[in-house]
């Protein structure tokens, strides 16, 4: 979760403040309209100390991700260390029945693992740190295992975190229970109509109605009227389908940001049961190229993903066609590729020829459909600016987001290795995404508004997270730009109606 100036910061000395919060929340994002407004923005950094610490106060352990910078640390009030993340989480802590349904455990990727082991373990073999780092992680979860717990980490350690709570409260969760529509009454929300084991059940509300349903990533019509890309390349949960921002629509509320999206360079999945692999680490790591059809590079890979897919897809409308990472033997070998740990991801890539390996670059660029003189004059100028250690056409490795997820044994720049070494490879690239940033519009506590910007009175809608649009506007400015806005506009969407007179129902 990016919380500037949170809590943990403070106690741990980190040197940040509110007003260079908002400074770098400007210099960053702007002013792309309402979902964006200094008073958004203010709004999202002056709840956050009273978020966190409410949250630690229900039982829920943080951690912040202290090597991990804002993705443009060079602008003004731009930080190194400002997300935070849940502690490592015993999920024998939950009823066994929660843990049955919860993703970590049907998606097979609860870890005992945080943010700040993942950058280290990717390259496990070729640094000390990170061999280290790997070895500790592997203790864990061999102690753990003894000690007979269940510990995971990032999203599944705090979805976990967060049910744990809800179930000390005695709140009621209804699983596989769709919204269906709102119950509206004399101009206000009163309730919501759900369908819960195959029979519409209508819920009554006595405070307001809570919209947290994600995205349209997986709305196939709206992909392409907002997008014009494929549902097939988002790795946003399934279930985001937009049907919350259709419904607040119909009600009168606006929406902002429906074209954009939390984009990114990734694999597309080689058949419809898997998901795309969302790249973060792959593309920075030296000894690698991003090339368009024409073998020529367009982006400095170790960029931003959302500033990264924004010039994919703009780079795409001049030079149609495939996009292609290239790496060569050092990549393939020295460091950690979390597509090729993903069981039978490999075999099906190749398989459906959005994978290839060659011994020689005019090989590899024969078996992609590509020009081999351009890709060979592309990688002799790379290997160049790999040797010199400056990036002279896209300054990859000049900021200290670019090399987090660099080699720092690879010298003069961390993000430039040459390549030179077969076996080659290629794999094929999409712009896709985390999710869909547009969705209704919500004001500074998280009430949705009209057209004009407008509070709709007397509705108690609320709105937050990917079904809305985003304080982020049309960039990224940290990890976890997604989660913490999510939950700071939660937070007070809650506040707000706890001040509400409880006169419905």
């Amino acid at each position: 979760m990016w919380l500037p100036n949170n809590p943990l910061m403070k106690r741990d000395g980190a040197g940040d403040s509110r007003e260079e919060a908002l400074a770098y929340m400007e210099a960053t994002i702007g002013d792309v309209g309402t979902a964006s407004s200094r008073e958004r923005k203010e709004a999202f950094v002056d709840s956050i100390d009273e978020c966190v610490t409410m949250l630690e106060k229900l039982g829920m352990e943080f951690a912040r991700a202290a090597d991990y910078p804002d993705y443009y640390p060079e602008l003004p009030g731009g930080k190194i260390g400002r997300a935070i993340e849940v502690k490592l989480f015993d999920a024998k802590d939950l009823p066994e029945e929660w843990w049955e349904t919860s993703r970590g455990k049907s998606d097979g990727v609860a870890f005992p693992m945080m943010t700040d082991d993942m950058w280290l373990i990717a390259r496990a073999w070729s640094t000390p740190s990170g061999f280290m780092r790997g070895a500790k992680f592997v203790f864990r979860g061999v102690g753990g295992a003894v000690r007979g717990r269940r510990d995971i980490g990032m999203g599944a350690g705090l979805t976990a975190s967060f049910m744990t709570v809800a179930q000390r409260q005695g709140t009621q969760v209804w699983l596989n229970s769709p919204l269906e529509h709102l119950v509206v009454e004399d101009g206000r929300v009163v309730g919501a109509v759900v369908t819960k084991d195959g029979t519409q059940v209508r819920v009554r509300a006595t405070r307001g109605v809570m919209l947290g349903a994600g995205g349209f990533a997986h709305n196939a019509e709206w992909r392409e009227k907002y997008h014009g890309v494929p549902v097939g390349w988002s790795s946003a949960n399934k279930g985001n389908i937009g049907t919350t921002i259709e419904i607040g629509q119909r009600h009168g509320a606006a929406v902002a940001l429906m074209d954009d999206a939390w984009w990114g360079a990734s694999i597309p999945a080689p058949t419809p049961e898997m998901n795309p692999s969302f790249l973060v680490n792959e593309r920075s790591m030296p000894f690698s190229i991003i090339v368009d059809a024409q073998g020529n590079r367009f982006a400095n890979e170790s960029e931003s993903y959302v500033d990264l897919g924004h010039i994919m897809l703009e780079h795409s409308k001049s030079v149609p066609g495939p996009y292609w990472m290239i790496s060569e033997a050092r990549h393939t070998h020295r460091y950690l590729r979390t597509f090729a740990i993903m069981p039978g991801l490999m075999k099906g890539l190749r398989e459906k020829g959005l994978m290839h390996s060659a011994k020689t670059l005019p090989e590899l660029a024969t078996a992609i459909g590509m020009d081999p003189a351009a890709l060979a004059a592309t990688v002799e100028r790379f290997n160049g600016f790999a040797r010199s250690g400056v990036d002279g056409d896209f300054g990859r490795g000049n900021s200290a987001y670019d090399r987090y997820y660099g080699d720092p044994l690879v010298r003069p720049n961390p993000n430039l290795g040459p390549l030179e070494k077969g076996a080659f490879v290629a794999i094929r690239l999409v712009p896709g995404d985390l999710g869909t940033k547009g969705g209704l519009l919500t004001g500074a506590d998280a009430q949705v508004l009209r057209e004009d910007g407008s509070v709709i009175e007397g509705l108690f809608l609320y709105c937050a997270g990917n079904n809305s649009a985003s304080v982020m506007g049309r960039t990224y400015p940290g990890p976890g730009s997604t989660i913490g806005p999510a939950l700071v506009f939660g937070f007070r969407a809650g506040k707000h109606m706890a001040r509400v007179p409880a006169t419905i129902g």
